[in-house]
């Protein structure tokens, strides 16, 4: 798996911003990927060190049009935080 394949986008909520001023930065990541490959893929596509992952897998929400229900998928979020003084610079320009 390629890190193109592992890191699917950021997370864009309140929260996540408020993180990334302390140098932690969130991630939808693929549900079967370890917390080593998301360390090595956010390392490899951002040139950053990064010091500690947490993960977690969000159950996908009911949803209902009418008298039908659907589910959104699974997925899963990795909590990223960096070394001391570095920043994604891509993200920060969301922010």
């Amino acid at each position: 798996m390629s890190y193109y394949d592992i890191i699917k986008q950021p997370v864009i909520s309140e929260k996540a911003y408020a993180g990334m001023e302390r140098g932690v930065y969130s991630f939808w990541v693929d549900p079967k990927a370890t917390k080593t490959e998301i360390k090595a893929a956010v390392q490899q596509a951002f040139g950053v060190t990064v010091v500690g992952i947490s993960t977690m897998n969000v159950a996908g929400k009911r949803k209902r049009v009418g008298r039908f229900i659907g589910q959104r998928a699974d997925r899963k979020k990795a909590i990223v935080r960096l070394a001391d003084g570095q920043k994604i610079e891509a993200l920060e320009a969301l922010a």
